[in-house]
């Protein structure tokens, strides 16, 4: 029997998903969204535990559904959403280690756009080096708002990083000189492919650590406590 789903990796049906999709690292921060802001909000999609939801936040439909860590796993997650489901708009909110002394533990990183140490862009044949940028309409909107907000925030570059635990330890040095604000592991990925599709993404990054002072937050925190992130990102897609 042929799989009338659109891809290998998801069980949702076309027009599951709204056109703007969250999109966090983390299965349960996906549910914790769904279950704590959304209206109505239905299970579309739970293959490899990778939860997908859609309902209504102020009445507009929004989407939230993991990508799972790391590019690998964005690039495939968000190239299905922008290509085989029609979605529009992907909202990374995700955690981000900081790099700039500027920054503070749970201060929010627009991320402007993504360095990165991958060869995610090699599949696209450029001759010189592509930089994935946010698109400047959800940039622009969501600084907007955490002004009016009045929330800690910072718009810059972030690093897109393939390894966590790197053999370097002085990894982020250099990049930290070149003033990338934080490190987290998706963004490259979702900007080159949005890119690709002629979609918009951008990355909204509370910093879950902090790599010059050794402060860090704990797993659970992460799932649950960076509100404010959740509800910029949210106010955000219902304004598009």
């Amino acid at each position: 029997m042929s799989n009338p789903c659109p891809t290998p990796h998801n069980s949702a049906m076309p027009g599951d998903f709204a056109p703007t999709v969250l999109m966090p690292g983390d299965p349960l921060r996906a549910q914790f969204i769904a279950e704590n802001y959304l209206a109505s909000p239905r299970l579309v999609n739970n293959v490899r535990g990778v939860q997908g939801y859609t309902g209504t936040y102020k009445g507009v439909p929004v989407s939230v559904m993991a990508s799972g860590m790391g590019m690998p796993s964005i690039g495939i997650y968000s190239y299905e959403l922008y290509n085989f489901y029609g979605v529009e708009n992907i909202l990374r909110v995700g955690s981000a280690g900081a790099l700039s002394e500027k920054l503070q533990i749970r201060d929010i990183i627009l991320g402007q756009g993504a360095c990165t140490n991958s060869a995610w862009a090699s599949q696209y044949g450029c001759r010189g080096t592509f930089a994935p940028i946010a698109d400047f309409g959800l940039l622009r909107l969501a600084a907007s708002l955490a002004e009016e907000r009045g929330l800690r925030y910072q718009v810059g570059n972030l690093l897109s990083s393939d390894p966590f635990y790197d053999d370097d330890a002085g990894s982020n040095d250099a990049w930290r000189k070149l003033g990338v604000l934080g490190v987290e592991m998706e963004a490259a990925a979702l900007y080159m492919n949005a890119a690709r599709a002629g979609k918009k993404a951008l990355a909204i990054c509370t910093v879950s650590d902090h790599i010059l002072t050794g402060e860090v937050t704990s797993a659970q925190e992460r799932q649950t406590s960076f509100r404010q992130m959740m509800e910029l990102a949210l106010d955000t897609a219902v304004r598009l």
